[in-house]
């Protein structure tokens, strides 16, 4: 699932860029992805689709985020971690931040590799239109299995 929201993300800037379902099914079947990755990526997309209808990105200073035992088993202490810093960094606002968590736990499976947090990352700020900082950018890029490219 993931490789086929890395290939989103480089080839269409913004969701609505992306053709109609159907076709982009198509499209995702003749590039080589399986059926059943790309449905899972499909309905993830859905769910972040969603997620950034209710989305406002406006900053809340000082947030405090209290993690759920579940939220804790899934996401895994690097990516809280992660989630932490870059909240501290003001890159993500408070309702990013719960987009993230929100599409890490529709993965459902723990702990989250840092890698697959980073795409998620990346996918939330895709999903509103926005591109973050150039210096998180590169953090957010990851080639440990060459799934992005600078």
């Amino acid at each position: 699932m993931f490789d086929v929201l890395v290939y989103l993300y480089e080839n269409y800037w913004r969701p609505d860029a992306c053709p109609e379902p159907k076709q982009l099914k198509r499209k995702l079947s003749a590039v080589g992805f399986e059926a059943e990755e790309i449905q899972d990526a499909l309905r993830w997309l859905d769910g972040l689709a969603s997620s950034a209808e209710s989305c406002t990105g406006s900053p809340v200073q000082g947030s405090i985020r209290i993690y759920t035992d579940q939220e804790r088993e899934i996401l895994g202490e690097e990516s809280l971690g992660f989630i932490t810093f870059l909240g501290s960094a003001g890159v993500l606002s408070a309702a990013m931040r719960e987009m993230v968590i929100d599409r890490a736990l529709a993965v459902g499976n723990g702990p989250m590799d840092l890698e697959d947090l980073k795409i998620i990352v990346l996918m939330v700020f895709w999903s509103l239109g926005e591109e973050p900082d150039a210096l998180i950018l590169d953090e957010l890029f990851v080639d440990s299995e060459d799934r992005l490219i600078h």
